[in-house]
């Protein structure tokens, strides 16, 4: 049996009746394991890393000073301590007019840094782009730094220049290729400067309100104490929960970098999922391309049975041919896959600075798996319905209609496609959620198709040629078909188009609704003495009437007199709005830019007071009869998250002092206005003698960018965000995604393709026949070869029209609620996909049936 099938797959194949089954198969494997390579050289390499992306066995983070207790004993037990301070600065080169000034990310390193992993430095420029360089050997020597090379450039300077930090000047001496704790580098915007931590204290940087992440490193030194790592990570966690210590992260060999874990997770969902809709689409090319061969192999099964097989011999026949058929599509598959992932590697490798491992075989594994599983859940019924061909179709050539048991197992592809949804997913919600939107999308789709053809069909009288009126009788001849080519076709333009045309009007929309002169500079970290001078600097500069604001670093640590901790919210946003620090302030008058949504701002008319939301409020109440409460603005957002209403009682803590305010008042953000916003503002009366830094905003005009340089170079504990460069940096990591997203998107576009390959290859036979009645008729060759087109023409037209209303209701759906900026309706999309559409529907239309009018009508005739 295994041998005759063979025989019947070489047959089949040398026919052409198993090409395009193998090729819609390919396609389906290739699109998810081009993801599935990718993604698990990642994982392999975070997991490979474990200890270098952390530079040792534990790291303790905060956002203070760690407590001299937990240093001490680290040490008791015999582990070995390096520390890190990290935070954002101005680094200064130059005199003069020729100063210049870039935002660095600095890094203090102490002695032994890193106690896990390499760091690996070089003096030439093009070895660093590449992460090539040799072990450093130990942290910058005192009075000098190590650089990216990036900065080099932004200050305009060489090695063994100098340049300053703060009040401190350092030499430039190598420099850093590869930092093993550092992450990938979409985390990482400002260029690193690393300097000894012994120098920090004399940049004058360390002021209150810095933005400092300290980091203290543990490593076992030995084997045999690799233990007392994982107690003193129990003892530290006991320690932070008796102390109820917030703003402390532990990161671990088993957790790793957290952040990097999350962001790699979601990167695989999304991926994935990119993947999946070109493989559904595949999978609907696989179940037409195996509804064609059931239909042409009827007549053979029929004499098959003739012959003396059984039903259960013909099936399996055929279930070792599709079989064969589908381990080759799947190898093929995870080939093409495995070629593909390297352009994805090309285009968002450079985002990561650690060298990749090789693959493993999961993905492979998981290629093939993923066609076998589609090729049972697409094409076993049409195999079934083979096992049912009656004896008498030799004689009668009938069919009867399909079995039960065939229409129940229309349910596998179902069944598969929930299997897939999950497996890539990895979360019910999140699978349930996109296969509703893979439901909803292609039924619009369809309807908006059946309503097409429906209009064509009024249409069909309007132009008096005979061309056209075939080709719309031809179109409503096999509404089915057409409405699966349109929808098809639609879904995989609609994911390019939105990421091409329709991001490109995003971006013009954002920039038009942008002011001419919103803010594109910040200043942080201004001393409240250094105010007026400040301000006048500005004002000579430019920016006159820059507003300023206090600053005022507080944490949250009870809402309504219960304590917050990261367990009380169950929401990831919220925990870890929880776990840091607010940026708070404070003002007697609103800024003109928020707008009040619920209560009332400080010192307006009070309304009667809500009552309060836990017996903790009410005892507040009590309590502020001689003494009242504080008052608090909240920004909207921030208090949907942090379940906060009118009414509440927040305290914070704030430099060891504590702030109790109540909720006034509700406030909406224009976060579009490129100004300063805050979460929270506290009335003056409360905040007055608290620690505190100030912050402006301000447009600049762009011939004067070096009032910026000069004004770091007098103020060196500034920093200043140039707005523009850091967009024109998220910007081109931006791109680098979007570019992946569409080699992805590519293989959708194929998938819709195949499919329209696919339902006009089922209705090959068919059309071969009408040609050649209409030949016999008096029609020519020419008259059908322009009817042939006009209709692939419509088909692609509509197909277009759809995928580019859909894409540009998705980029107003974006801009109107996610982005909160006017849209404007630009008629380029819809150009591009009406060409777009029509060009890949005439292409795909021309592959499957070029071959149907080179037929004689007389022969067609005579087989018909």
């Amino acid at each position: 049996m295994f041998k005759q099938a063979v025989r019947m797959t070489a047959r089949d194949w040398r026919a052409g009746q198993l090409r395009f089954l193998l090729v819609a198969l390919t396609v389906a494997v290739a699109a998810l394991s081009a993801a599935g390579f990718f993604i698990d050289r990642l994982r392999t390499g975070l997991e490979r890393d474990a200890h270098q992306l952390l530079g040792a066995d534990l790291v303790v983070n905060a956002d203070q000073p760690l407590p001299a207790a937990w240093r001490a004993e680290a040490l008791r037990r015999g582990l070995r301590l390096s520390d890190t301070a990290t935070f954002p600065s101005m680094a200064q080169a130059g005199a003069g007019e020729r100063s210049h000034g870039l935002l660095a990310s600095v890094k203090a390193v102490g002695e032994g840094y890193p106690l896990r992993g390499t760091l690996k430095t070089t003096r030439d420029a093009g070895q660093a782009e590449q992460s090539l360089g040799e072990a450093a050997g130990g942290i910058p020597a005192p009075g000098t730094v190590w650089v990216d090379a990036g900065l080099l450039g932004g200050l305009h300077i060489a090695l063994g220049e100098r340049l300053r930090l703060g009040d401190a000047s350092f030499t430039v001496t190598r420099l850093i290729a590869s930092e093993p704790d550092r992450g990938a580098s979409f985390m990482n915007f400002a260029p690193r400067l690393m300097l000894p931590l012994a120098d920090l204290e004399s940049t004058g940087l360390l002021q209150p309100g810095a933005r400092l992440t300290y980091r203290l490193l543990l490593a076992a030194p030995t084997e045999q104490l690799a233990g007392q790592v994982a107690a003193y990570e129990q003892w530290l966690r006991a320690a932070i929960r008796a102390g109820a210590v917030k703003g402390v992260r532990i990161d671990s060999l088993e957790s790793g970098r957290p952040e990097m874990r999350a962001t790699l997770e979601r990167a695989d969902r999304f991926l994935s999922l990119v993947g999946l809709l070109s493989a559904m689409l595949a999978a609907v090319a696989v179940a037409m391309a195996a509804r064609r061969f059931m239909l042409r192999h009827l007549d053979a099964c029929a004499m098959l049975r003739c012959l003396g097989l059984t039903q259960n011999q013909v099936a399996r026949m055929y279930l070792i041919e599709f079989t064969l058929v589908g381990l080759a599509g799947s190898v093929l598959g995870v080939a093409l896959g495995f070629a593909g992932h390297y352009v994805l590697l090309e285009v968002l490798g450079k985002l990561v600075s650690a060298e990749l491992p090789a693959p493993s075989l999961l993905p492979a594994l998981q290629g093939v798996a993923t066609g076998m599983l589609l090729l049972v859940g697409f094409a076993l019924p049409p195999v079934l319905q083979l096992r049912n061909v009656p004896h008498n179709r030799v004689i009668r050539r009938e069919q009867d209609a399909p079995q039960p048991l065939a229409l129940a197992t229309y349910g596998l592809g179902l069944a598969s496609f929930v299997a897939l949804l999950l497996w890539q997913a990895g979360d019910v919600r999140l699978a349930l959620a996109t296969a509703l939107g893979f439901l909803a999308a292609f039924g619009l789709f369809a309807l908006a198709g059946r309503l097409a053809l429906a209009a064509l069909r009024r249409a069909r009288g309007a132009v008096d040629n005979q061309s056209w009126r075939f080709a719309v009788t031809s179109l409503q001849r096999r509404p089915g078909a057409t409405v699966v080519q349109i929808v098809s076709l639609a879904l995989g333009l609609m994911a390019l188009l939105l990421l091409t045309v329709v991001r490109g009007d995003l971006m013009t929309a954002w920039r038009n609704a942008t002011p001419a002169d919103a803010p594109n500079r910040f200043i942080i970290n201004i001393q409240p003495e250094q105010k007026a001078a400040i301000a006048a600097r500005l004002e000579r500069a430019g920016a006159p009437g820059a507003p300023l604001y206090p600053m005022i670093r507080g944490r949250l640590t009870a809402v309504n007199g219960a304590a917050v901790t990261s367990d009380t919210y169950a929401d990831e946003r919220a925990r870890n709005l929880a776990e840091r620090e607010f940026n708070l302030s404070t003002m007697a008058s609103m800024q003109a830019e928020n707008k009040i949504v619920a209560g009332r701002w400080f010192g307006a008319a009070a309304d009667p007071a809500p009552a309060a939301s836990s017996a903790a409020a009410a005892g507040n109440d009590a309590a502020g009869a001689a003494e009242p409460l504080a008052e608090a603005s909240v920004e909207e957002g921030i208090a949907k998250t942090l379940r906060l209403k009118l009414g509440d009682t927040m305290r914070f803590d704030i430099a060891g002092q504590t702030v109790e305010a109540r909720i006034t008042s509700l406030r909406k953000l224009e976060w579009g206005s490129m100004r300063v916003n805050f979460f929270v503002i506290i009335s003056p009366a409360a905040m007055a003698g608290m620690p505190q830094t100030w912050i402006t905003a301000f447009h600049l005009p762009r011939q004067r960018g070096a009032e910026m340089d000069a004004l770091t170079r007098d103020y060196p504990n500034l920093t200043i965000v140039d707005v523009g460069g850091v967009l024109r940096q998220v910007q081109a990591v931006l791109e680098q995604v979007v570019t992946a997203v569409e080699f992805l998107f590519a293989f959708t576009l194929v998938s819709g393709l195949l499919v329209l390959y696919a339902a006009l290859m089922g209705s090959q036979d068919e059309r071969t026949r009408e040609a050649g009645l209409l030949r016999a008729l008096g029609a020519t060759r020419r008259q059908l070869s322009r009817a042939q087109l006009i209709e692939f023409a419509l088909v692609g037209a509509l197909a277009g029209l759809l995928a580019a209303s859909g894409a540009a209701a998705m980029g107003w759906a974006l801009a109107t609620y996610q982005f909160q900026f006017a849209w404007a309706f630009a008629p380029t999309v819809w150009l591009v996909g009406l060409a777009a559409g029509a060009l890949c529907a005439i292409a795909g239309g021309w592959l499957g049936l070029r071959n149907v009018l080179r037929q004689p009508p007389l022969q067609t005739l005579r087989e018909a």
